[in-house]
């Protein structure tokens, strides 16, 4: 078996999906989120500090793999799971993103893309049957296909061109997918284009991937934009297979998210804030370098059940940032990945309660309660 989607509830109020994701490696409720491991490790944690914190499937980058420490030094591993010792499901992006933050629009060709290294600045070809034939032999459980992700905004045209690339591409990645054990998932496109959406959406289906992705959002677009190009997509793709938002780990994109459809989601933002000192509570971001937290002896939240909350106070966690120690960027990745699960946890409830709608105005009132 690769994955089988399977929807049990839809909250009767919006498009809101509780389902249960079967893979080989275990069966996971969603909607879910998926903490981001680039570099086969979820930055400054260990596999059993992500299973404390109740983490389903986890991500890494075919990119930052393929060039370190390499493919081959992987496959020799036992495949990624091996390598970096994970038990549970793991997702593989396609390297699209990365290599189109460092490619110059005219180095994309029908073929692939060029581009620099950013470890060393050597030049690089990337195309969609090298990211497949990487992502077979790393042998995660789901690998994506390779699509160009434009920047926000493009023109129309850009973005028709773009979109008809991204299918070819998805279709040749398809015919050179060997891995029986792996699922693949295609990429829908679009930006903020109702109709390209659409057609990207209906076009990949037809290729039967075995899950799909909502691609090209939090590119630098408002709230407002990303929310309607996941509105234009959700409705084209097949119930019974899973959905997926790529790279969204603000709480309430992530509920806005789901109230429209997606049912997993991934994003470095928990980790990348926590080593810059700033926590998710129900009231809104903190930033423990504040000097007000210095004689704060209360947790970050008395609600929250993870090890930091359970543990550490605002002042230790304050002093560990003071002195520049890295337990701090260490607990707070614990508390800040911990925080979006439960955020998941709940909103399945909230799915199979039909309060998806109520949930959302809740946590809206509490989380802008406080602004620091």
């Amino acid at each position: 078996m690769k994955i089988k989607y399977n929807l049990i509830h839809k909250d009767s109020n919006c498009n809101a999906r509780y389902g249960k994701l079967e893979t080989r490696r275990g069966t996971f409720e969603t909607p879910m989120f998926m903490p981001v491991g680039t570099l086969a490790n979820v930055k400054t944690l260990t596999p059993e500090e992500l299973q404390e914190v109740n983490s389903g499937i986890i991500l890494s980058n075919t990119y930052h793999l393929w060039l370190r420490p390499g493919t081959d030094v992987i496959e020799k591993a036992g495949g990624l799971h091996k390598f970096m010792n994970w038990d549970g499901p793991i997702l593989t992006d396609s390297g699209g993103f990365q290599v189109f933050s460092l490619a110059d629009k005219e180095n994309i060709s029908e073929e692939g893309v060029f581009f620099k290294s950013h470890l060393d600045g050597s030049d690089l070809f990337l195309t969609p049957e090298i990211s497949i034939e990487v992502q077979n032999k790393l042998d995660s459980d789901i690998a994506m296909s390779f699509d160009e992700c434009p920047p926000y905004p493009v023109s129309y045209e850009y973005m028709k061109k773009s979109v008809d690339r991204t299918l070819r591409w998805a279709k040749r990645g398809k015919d050179v997918h060997k891995n029986p054990n792996q699922a693949l998932f295609g990429i829908v496109q679009g930006g903020e284009f109702e109709d390209l959406r659409k057609y990207s959406a209906l076009e990949t289906v037809k290729m039967d991937f075995d899950g799909y992705a909502v691609g090209g959002t939090s590119v630098g677009e408002p709230k407002d934009v990303m929310y309607k190009m996941i509105e234009y997509a959700t409705p084209y793709l097949p119930e019974n297979k899973v959905r997926y938002l790529m790279g969204v780990g603000e709480p309430i994109d992530i509920i806005e998210a789901v109230i429209r459809g997606i049912d997993i989601l991934d994003c470095v933002l928990p980790t990348r804030l926590a080593r810059h000192g700033s926590a998710f509570t129900k009231y809104g971001r903190i930033n423990l370098r504040n000097a007000k937290y210095k004689e704060d002896f209360s947790p970050i939240d008395s609600n929250c059940d993870c090890y930091t909350c359970k543990n550490y106070t605002k002042a230790y966690l304050r002093h560990l940032f003071a002195c520049k120690e890295s337990l701090g960027g260490r607990l707070l990745s614990i508390h800040n990945i911990r925080f979006l699960i439960r955020l998941t946890e709940e909103l399945r409830e909230a799915i199979k309660n039909n309060r998806v709608l109520e949930y959302r105005d809740e946590f809206i009132r509490n989380y802008n309660s406080k602004k620091e």
